[in-house]
């Protein structure tokens, strides 16, 4: 809950406002006396509050990430925290205008605290240090300080904290006691004020993982994708570059889904007619695979594997070829069905589905053991029989036809090729009814694991079981189910031979298991290499993680982040129960498919994306350039169903645009506002902005460069150095001995003589040591392109009257605005634009 001292740190923020709202409408029918707030905001103090949370958040409400390149101002944070360069060289800027308006003795005693208060923007917990969690309440414009450190930023920096906000009430009491400015910076959970919200072992050890519940749960987020589907039984890519996904229903449809959310009203194709199934709750039949062509984008080919009924009696499954339309890259030719292969099915369920391209370019077609309990077809069962197309891994040839009139080839290397007793098309057998395999595109930059197909084959009576597909394989049903015995006749037959499963759970975990992909995304670094599945029946999401040197696997338990973790825009922490498919982008994002009622007509089909608020990738990262869809029909608009964890038709609370009323530079002398005289009118101003490499100098270093402060009544009587000459003769010798780059800001000062002299103040603070309690004797400097030569006789024509009086009401009348949040043009800052 918001405090009574973090609203005066709120751009907008008054001192009891949180009061009147939490109270309701009766409990105070006047404004608050002074009183009335002190005496709550102390009953506040007194309430206990909870242990702090690892879970970390920027001021974009967004999870921090690693910058793709070291930054140049912030470096603490450049191992990981909400900044990228552009923000990074934004607070840099900020800085410098704040250090241009200090004398030397306030930049020489607190340069390094400011530093390191504006680079708070950057820590992986600014949304903590700035209140920034809940996005309907303003965001704190100054972090939250330990009062240690607040009680030495007063002392020392008192003076910037004009420049830092323009809350008045923040800035009155930065005048006052230290303990009254810092009771309203701190902040109420003293582990993630600064500096201690660095020292907190609890927070710092598992800064940027996966948030793990008490029960060692990975939490994640979901957002919601599409919805209104009837049972959606997979969803998949076109590897065109479109970035185009193609969600199936199981009557029949499948959809286009454009990349802004949007459906195509007029579906990619409609077999609803020919796919065989009913409203059975549960019931295993209807459009259950697709699959496209490794070159549908040149040849427009793509598969199909549905359930059909011949003559009203014996039912089948179909695996055909189609193509895309030539007229419409998203419609599929009616009339381009090629039928590839029928398998008769005796039972109504275990009727497979899975149809998918290996790396290898071949077309692998994954069938159930055609049903009932315990495969009870013939000797063996269909899944130990070699001769049968049932409970198999079929790999064909689909660029090609044999002599026998099929539409297909047998690849050479298929591992029963020269056996009498078993179908060519046989890869593998032993399995009982895989529901939905993926082929893992491998790490980003390893390629580890490149290649390999994951499949869920669903059990019987006891285990579910996650298989990773080798040639020639015998994955054990009906011999084994899971790591167990289910035919003991057969389970200890030598000759079975059979690959164990890399995971395998029991039925009070899930009853139904449904497989899943490897993430190989980018948005979700901490989920690369972890496989995700789920269970349909118990609604579970799991993941294993892969031990490379061992090549075992281990289970990490996934769950929904509670309320605190997924409190981001858009994010929703629940699903509904039944979980029908996983799908993966043509970005390798990880979605899942899942229902709230699992017939084939109930149109509450959602499909959600996965998401990980601990850690995200750089911001631009992970953009993609799909190419454009040409659409002729009309698009239905996404809208989303779910209740996320904040409404979504709110937008989080940024602070204001802010402008600053900064004091104008010291007064000039004649010697300056002659180098300003003499160089020729420009109308124009550009400015043009470097990445200001700080490193902050050491103590001895600021002490051997210290220089004394000038004092306004000398400078006003007395004549000083041209500072254009100064500019160029010691910035370079000074440049050689510190690393401090201040931005370029290519300034042409107006025929004034009034004019700042912040070249002057600049110049000051970079005075080489070799230069100290010397005169500098400062030749004349070169005449610049378009610049009039001064004139002898105007030497000093010009003289100074103004008395500190005088030039106290001057400074009144000619403040300059800026905007200290925005990084901005030198244009923009002179005519007061934000």
């Amino acid at each position: 809950m918001t405090s009574t001292r973090d609203a005066a740190l709120h751009p907008s923020g008054a001192g009891c406002a949180f009061l009147r709202t939490a109270a309701g409408p009766s409990s105070f029918k006047k404004t608050p006396s002074l009183l009335q707030c002190i005496l709550m905001m102390l009953l506040m103090l007194l309430v206990p509050f909870q242990s702090a949370s690892g879970h970390p958040q920027c001021l974009d409400f967004e999870p921090p990430f690693k910058p793709p390149w070291h930054l140049e101002f912030c470096t603490q944070y450049e191992e990981f925290g909400c900044c990228d360069q552009k923000t990074d060289n934004t607070i840099a800027e900020r800085y410098w205008d704040i250090i241009d308006q200090l004398e030397v003795a306030g930049y020489e005693l607190c340069a390094d605290m400011l530093k390191e208060i504006m680079c708070q923007e950057c820590s992986p917990y600014a949304a903590h240090l700035y209140d920034a969690e809940d996005p309907y309440t303003p965001v704190r414009e100054l972090p939250g300080l330990c009062f240690g450190y607040c009680s030495e930023f007063h002392g020392k920096c008192r003076h910037v904290v004009k420049y830092l906000t323009d809350n008045q009430l923040l800035r009155d009491t930065s005048e006052r006691d230290v303990s009254t400015f810092c009771s309203l910076v701190d902040l109420s959970d003293k582990d993630y004020c600064y500096p201690n919200v660095l020292k907190s072992s609890d927070l710092n050890s598992n800064l940027g993982q996966v948030v793990e519940d008490p029960r060692g749960c990975l939490q994640l987020c979901l957002t919601e994708v599409a919805n209104n589907l009837r049972n959606p039984v997979l969803m998949l890519h076109s590897s065109d570059e479109t970035h185009r996904m193609f969600i199936a229903e199981q009557v029949g449809f499948v959809w286009v889904y454009l990349r802004d959310g949007s459906r195509l009203e007029q579906p990619f194709l409609d077999m609803s007619g020919e796919v065989m199934t009913t409203t059975w709750l549960g019931d295993e039949r209807g459009f259950l695979g697709m699959a496209f062509h490794p070159k549908y984008k040149d040849n427009g080919r793509f598969f199909i594997y549905y359930s059909i009924q011949v003559n009203s009696k014996q039912e089948k499954v179909r695996i055909s070829e189609m193509k895309v339309s030539a007229y419409d890259m998203n419609i599929a030719d009616p009339y381009s069905e090629r039928v590839i292969l029928e398998i008769e099915e005796p039972a109504a369920n275990h009727n497979g589905g899975q149809v998918l391209f290996g790396l290898d370019g071949y077309l692998y077609i994954f069938t159930g053991d055609g049903g009932k309990a315990g495969d009870p077809f013939g000797k063996y069962g269909n899944s130990q029989n070699k001769s049968a197309l049932l409970g198999k891994v079929l790999r064909i040839d689909i660029d090609g036809s044999d002599s026998g009139g099929r539409h297909y080839r047998i690849p050479p290397d298929n591992p029963f090729i020269g056996d009498p007793d078993a179908r060519p098309e046989v890869y593998a057998y032993g399995v009982r009814n895989m529901w939905r395999c993926s082929v893992d595109r491998g790490d980003l930059v390893s390629r580890y694991g490149r290649g390999r197909i994951f499949c869920g084959d669903v059990g019987q009576n006891r285990y579910e079981e996650i298989d990773i597909i080798e040639k020639g394989g015998n994955y054990g049903w009906r011999a084994k189910e899971g790591f167990e015995c289910y035919d003991m006749k057969l389970c200890h037959n030598s000759s079975l031979n059979d690959i164990l499963p890399i995971f395998a759970y029991s039925h009070h975990v899930g009853k139904s298991v449904t497989g899943g992909y490897v993430y190989r995304g980018c948005e979700s670094p901490n989920l690369n290499g972890l496989y995700i599945f789920g269970d349909f029946m118990s609604g579970r999401i799991m993941a294993l993680e892969e031990d490379k040197t061992t090549g075992s696997w281990k289970e990490r338990s996934v769950c929904m982040g509670d309320t605190k973790t997924c409190s981001f825009p858009g994010l929703i922490n629940h699903h509904h129960k039944f979980i029908i498919s996983f799908a993966e982008d043509e970005a390798g994002e990880l979605y899942f498919l899942a229902t709230a009622y699992p017939s084939a007509g109930s149109p509450f089909g959602t499909v959600f994306k996965f998401m990980d608020p601990s850690r995200r990738a750089p911001p631009g990262k992970c953009k993609q350039k799909p190419l454009p869809v040409k659409v002729r029909g009309k698009k239905v608009p996404f809208v989303p169903r779910e209740l996320t964890v904040l409404d979504t038709n709110e937008k989080p609370t940024r602070p204001p645009p802010r402008k600053f009323k900064l004091p104008t530079k010291p007064p000039v002398t004649s010697n300056q506002i002659k180098a300003t005289t003499t160089a020729a009118s420009v109308t124009t101003t550009t400015c043009t902005t470097v990445k200001p490499k700080w490193k902050t100098l050491d103590k001895k270093a600021r002490q051997k460069n210290k220089v004394k402060p000038w004092k306004k009544k000398k400078v006003l009587n007395k004549q000083a150095a041209n500072p254009q000459v100064k500019k160029n003769t010691l910035k370079k010798e000074h440049l050689k001995k510190t690393p401090v780059v201040k931005p370029v800001r290519d300034k042409v000062k107006p025929r004034t003589n009034q004019t700042a002299t912040a070249d002057f103040k600049s110049n000051a603070l970079q005075t080489p040591n070799t230069m100290k309690g010397k005169k500098v004797n400062t030749p004349k400097p070169p005449p610049r392109k378009g610049a009039q030569k001064p004139n002898k006789q105007e030497k000093n024509s010009i003289k100074v009257k103004e008395s500190p009086r005088g030039y106290t009401a001057f400074m009144n009348n000619t403040k300059t605005n800026f905007n200290v949040k925005t990084n901005r043009t030198m244009q923009n800052k002179l005519q007061g634009k934000h």
